[in-house]
């Protein structure tokens, strides 16, 4: 039903497919960089659940601002509870992935005890920025929301929030549906791949009056 009532409302169009191939992702990342005129923007790009690192390279090496700031958050020790009926504890797990770019870092722990900190110590860099793109590739509810309501006070209109497990109901999409229920935010659909597997969503309005 929301796929249904929002499809109509992005702006990158893309067939909606019943085939799954992950390797669209980096199809919708493309559409998004090209269409925001990402790859010179200076951008804060904060990705939750970086795994062996794949997407996390994409977007440090096609982005070419030199103060661009890169932060990677995951266990590395893999999925910290069950995800659904294939994917137990533990289950993705990955060293951290080796990067010669010093504009990326990466953060190893649970969500929980590492972003707090982490905001603390660089929130003005984060807010310095043009454009702040958020992924969220955490796969889990419980991370999911923590990590949308956390960052909740640095977001701007025009920045980008990714999803890569987006229909699946009770974890990305509810997160997203609490999120933004709960919260004084408004998410635009811009572009998807997969069925809305993987979606895009530009912040349109935030800390509405």
């Amino acid at each position: 039903m929301w796929i249904l009532k929002n499809k109509k409302e992005l702006i990158i169009k893309s067939p909606l497919k019943l085939t799954r191939d992950y390797s669209l992702r980096y199809e919708l990342y493309d559409q998004v960089k090209n269409h925001y005129q990402l790859e010179q923007s200076k951008v804060s790009y904060l990705e939750f659940g970086v795994a062996a690192g794949f997407s996390f390279k994409w977007w440090l090496e096609r982005n070419k601002n030199e103060q661009s700031f890169f932060a990677g958050f995951d266990t590395f020790e893999g999925l910290p509870e069950d995800w659904g009926m294939h994917f137990k504890k533990g289950s993705m797990s990955n060293a951290i992935p080796e990067i010669s770019d010093k504009r990326g870092l990466f953060f190893k722990g649970l969500f929980q005890n590492t972003l707090p900190g982490f905001i603390e110590r660089y929130s003005e860099q984060i807010k310095n920025a043009e454009i702040r793109i958020i992924h969220c590739d955490a796969d889990l509810y419980s991370a999911t929301i923590f990590v949308l309501s956390q960052l909740y006070p640095l977001l701007k209109k025009g920045d980008i929030i990714l999803f890569d497990e987006f229909n699946v109901p009770m974890h990305e999409f509810k997160a997203f549906k609490e999120f933004t229920e709960n919260f004084y935010i408004r998410l635009k659909p811009i572009a998807q791949v997969n069925t809305f597997y993987q979606v895009a969503f530009l912040v349109e309005e935030v800390n509405m009056a």
